[in-house]
């Protein structure tokens, strides 16, 4: 039991990163994650061997938040998803004072701008570096669609920002927060 705790514990970071990019807020992507460890650890009962444990974790985060969603649009409630004027999202809305942080913020509001399913794929592909069959197992389709979905996100995140945002889809979200740091 000891040694499933330490292995979980090593993604933790992994998951509140996606977590975050997901939900554009630190605070509910903390009770994603929270939420998702209370489920894996519930499970650990069952005693079924697991072939990759960051898979198994991403994929029940993965349902968690589709299970938030569902409970969400069934009660109607309406979410901010800016963060609130002066809040930890509102900083990426704020034009940056170096060439980089622009570049940056263009790349984070395009993905953004994405549709759901693009958006995931593109951020565990490209932010979380799992292999499309991983991808695949953790949002149940085929590996032909994360391929396809990856493609059409790409193309649009290089429409976006190299030629602009006249080019981004109209049901654009908010701004995400991805906990992207500049490394010195």
């Amino acid at each position: 039991m000891r040694g499933r705790k330490q292995t979980i514990e090593r993604y933790i970071i992994d998951l509140r990163r996606y977590a975050c990019a997901l939900l554009g807020s630190s605070a509910e992507a903390d009770e994603l994650v929270q939420d998702t460890l209370l489920r894996a650890l519930a499970r650990q009962h069952f005693r079924v061997r697991i072939r990759d444990m960051r898979a198994y974790l991403f994929t029940i985060l993965h349902n968690a938040y589709i299970d938030r969603l569902t409970v969400t649009r069934r009660h109607r409630t309406t979410v901010r998803l800016d963060g609130g004027s002066g809040g930890e999202g509102a900083g990426l809305s704020e034009p940056a004072g170096q060439l980089l942080s622009l570049e940056l913020g263009d790349v984070v509001r395009a993905i953004a701008a994405m549709p759901f399913e693009q958006r995931q794929v593109v951020l565990l592909v490209g932010l979380e570096g799992m292999s499309y069959q991983a991808v695949a197992d953790i949002l149940d389709v085929p590996v032909g669609t994360v391929m396809s979905r990856l493609s059409r996100g790409r193309a649009a995140l290089h429409r976006m920002v190299e030629e602009g945002w006249e080019t981004a889809p109209t049901n654009a979200a908010a701004p995400l927060n991805i906990g992207l740091t500049r490394r010195p």
